[in-house]
């Protein structure tokens, strides 16, 4: 599978933050329903990583063969080694980090660190990232993004923190191919309380601003 094509072309990645296995494989597959395939477990640091990259491995064996996760929050050349292991196929950390790109790049995934200056932006597209996170994007603001767009549009950018059904589409002009979204989609009450219908209702609201 072409998994930056992938995500390039369905657009959203789904951000999840928290959750056990068994509450996030029944609100994936939900999101697969409505047509995301790009789906971002995110490491959780203080807790362990070891039981993120665990969630990981689970949810790939669930969903459909079309779709593709990723590990999120990653910050180290261990951790990345470790979602690598546990079967990820894309790397997104909130910072540029040189070795940790590196690396990605070396065991053939997907690198998509964040980003917030130009220079950062520059440097983490010259380690190798296949696409630049910008974040927190939805802080910085639609024209913030469409100023770095009109020297760097080259550099293909993500908009990720802060992205809603209201932006979403101003960000898509002003250049974004890709975006993260977290709790927009998985509504921490609605998959806690297996509310599959919330979490497809979420899901279409950005979908169809997208499309």
């Amino acid at each position: 599978m072409d998994t930056l094509k992938l995500i390039k072309d369905t657009r959203i990645i789904a951000i999840s933050r928290g959750f056990t296995a068994e509450e996030l494989i029944p609100a994936s597959l939900a999101l697969y329903d409505c047509g995301i395939r790009a789906f971002e477990v995110t490491f959780e640091q203080e807790k362990g990583v070891e039981h993120t990259a665990e969630s990981i491995s689970q949810l790939i064996e669930k969903l459909p063969k079309d779709s593709i996760v990723g590990a999120g929050t990653v910050l180290t050349v261990e951790q990345v080694r470790l979602a690598c292991d546990s079967g990820a196929g894309f790397i997104i950390s909130p910072n540029t980090d040189k070795a940790v790109i590196e690396e990605t790049k070396r065991l053939g995934m997907i690198s998509i660190p964040g980003a917030m200056t130009p220079s950062e932006i520059v440097s983490a597209y010259s380690f190798g990232a296949d696409i630049v996170k910008v974040f927190p994007a939805g802080v910085l603001g639609v024209d913030y993004f469409k100023a770095l767009r009109a020297p760097l549009g080259h550099i293909p950018m993500a908009a990720v923190a802060g992205i809603t059904p209201d932006n979403i589409e101003a960000f898509l002009k002003a250049g974004a191919v890709a975006f993260g979204i977290s709790s927009g989609i998985y509504n921490v009450a609605a998959v806690k309380n297996g509310d599959l219908e919330t979490i497809r209702s979420l899901a279409r609201a950005f979908i169809s601003k997208i499309q």
